[in-house]
């Protein structure tokens, strides 16, 4: 059986991808040309999300232009439940604050805690020991 020269071969496979209109890629590379042809997806993506519609509270900003006022039930339910939990004892521990007022992260709060016990420390055994003198 005869063999058949490569460049032979290659001109097949060009004239084979003009007729189907496919890329011609004689080295096998990886092109990308399957996720290209593909359709676009960015629409379909973008209304996976059901669009904004009004609320009670766009509503009520929207009374107050004219000088009307209103009332959200659910938001007050929450209130008043928020309420009845802190009564309660429930609700939610009070933001940690330092002493220039401003809200702290945890770090600085546990550095200044220990150099406070500790200062205490040295007064409480500086006391001790004074007594037992």
């Amino acid at each position: 059986m005869a063999t058949v020269a490569r460049s032979r071969l290659l001109q097949l496979t060009k004239l084979q991808s003009t007729i189907f209109s496919q890329t011609f890629n004689p080295s096998q590379s990886r092109l990308g040309t399957k996720v290209l042809r593909q359709r676009l997806r960015g629409r379909t993506l973008a209304a996976y999300y059901p669009r904004r519609s009004a609320t009670v509270g766009d509503l009520l900003k929207g009374f107050k232009r004219f000088g009307l006022e209103g009332w959200d039930e659910e938001q007050l339910d929450r209130e008043e439940k928020v309420a009845v939990a802190k009564i309660r004892g429930k609700g939610a521990p009070k933001k940690i604050r330092t002493k220039e007022g401003g809200s702290t992260n945890i770090s600085t709060n546990i550095s200044t805690n220990i150099s406070v016990i500790t200062s205490l420390r040295t007064k409480i055994s500086t006391n001790i020991s004074i007594t037992t003198l």
